[in-house]
């Protein structure tokens, strides 16, 4: 079997030397980069196209959750992290393997293991598998307090307290916020979900709104209302929205 590409990536020194120490003993693994956040992850990706990834969690800036979602294309990827065991559950199913820290040496061996029986034939599964896992690491997040878009190789982290609004355009959606207008392929169930549900509504299919921008809300037809924001947006409201935003105003 030829050498098979390994990226490391965790914010953790002794994490990552423990990686490569237990590495040591598989000679057909080799490390091609290892990085501390997922803004040198996305990099390195791209400059090395790693076979197998170990991948931690919790990380500053872009943590694994958000550099999974920029991934057009990824390699298997092993979850090192210190997540509880319910959240381990839920990716039990779709990734290659999860290790709980600390683990032991024989643990990791086990987790490789499955990791090269996918690279040596189940290709199409391994696919499916990861597109599950992305699948699941959306439905895993919680309230988020930022948006990571993707632009070429350039990041744009967008707070959740700078978005104006959100509109639907057919499988993406357009992020207005103060940094700039941002595409993004998402769903507006996503973000109706995921945003912070006290600062944010959903009030027609095609917009969700942030409540402080809400300058004034006037008729504009029969069971259909205008919400005039602060940055001078002009968004319809459906019958539905206008009475979920009555509610809350």
């Amino acid at each position: 079997m030829s050498s098979i590409k390994i990226l490391i990536i965790d914010d953790e020194p002794p994490a990552r030397e423990l990686v490569k120490h237990y590495l040591k003993g598989i000679p057909q693994l080799e490390t091609v980069a290892e990085c501390e956040n997922g803004f040198e992850a996305l990099k390195a990706i791209q400059e090395t196209a790693p076979d197998l990834i170990f991948l931690d969690i919790q990380m500053p800036k872009i943590n694994g959750f958000e550099l999974l979602e920029l991934l057009p294309d990824p390699p298997q990827i092993i979850f090192t992290t210190a997540y509880d065991e319910f959240a381990i559950r839920a990716f039990e199913l779709n990734a290659v393997d999860y290790l709980l820290k600390p683990f032991s040496e024989a643990r990791f061996r086990q987790a490789v293991e499955k990791a090269l029986a996918r690279l040596a034939g189940r290709g199409a599964k391994a696919g499916n598998a990861l597109a599950g896992l992305q699948r699941t690491a959306e439905d895993a997040a919680g309230e988020t307090d930022r948006v990571v878009v993707r632009l070429g190789t350039r990041i744009v982290v967008i707070p959740t307290d700078t978005i104006y609004y959100i509109e639907a355009q057919d499988d993406y959606v357009m992020i207005y916020s103060s940094l700039g207008n941002y595409l993004k392929e998402k769903t507006m169930k996503y973000f109706e979900n995921h945003l912070p549900h006290n600062r944010f509504l959903r009030i027609h299919r095609s917009y969700i709104v942030s409540i402080g921008q809400i300058v004034s809300v006037e008729l504009y037809e029969k069971d259909t209302r205008l919400v005039v924001l602060k940055c001078g947006a002009r968004l319809k409201a459906s019958a539905e929205g206008y009475k979920r935003l009555r509610e809350l105003l």
